[in-house]
């Protein structure tokens, strides 16, 4: 594949309402819960916010966010490497800020929800249910 050509492609993948989002919003529909989506008052644009919770959730992208990175890093040329590698550096970066603001994060990646939603959806049902400390 050209470079032009696999640029056009991976310009068209969403960053928002992706299909595991959506999948992981209508399941939390279902039990009833309400939150905030991409939220740019905070840092990395959560895709869920819970903000009496003080509980934000990210769903990422295996490749966008480098699952297991390690193992396929030395397949990606520079730029690809680079890309996730930032990903990567800023996740970390977004998690420690909001730790320090007091919030609770949940990250739960794209085939967590792909092969089992039910347990994701406890995942954050229990996020949501634990009591909020503020000190």
């Amino acid at each position: 594949m050209s470079v032009a050509t696999r640029s056009a492609l991976m310009s068209r993948i969403k960053g928002k309402n992706t299909g595991p989002e959506l999948a992981l919003g209508r399941a939390l529909s279902r039990h009833g819960l309400r939150w905030q989506q991409h939220s740019s008052d905070l840092p990395g644009k959560p895709d869920f916010v819970f903000r009496t919770r003080r509980l934000v959730v990210f769903v990422d992208g295996d490749f966008w966010h480098g699952w297991r990175f390690s193992t396929w890093c030395d397949k990606l040329n520079k730029k690809w490497y680079e890309k996730i590698s930032g990903n990567r550096r800023r996740d970390a970066r977004v998690h420690r800020t909001l730790k320090r603001s007091g919030w609770r994060i949940v990250r739960i990646w794209e085939h967590q929800i792909e092969r089992d939603l039910d347990r994701c959806v406890q995942k954050v049902l229990c996020a949501v249910k634990e009591p909020v400390c503020r000190g």
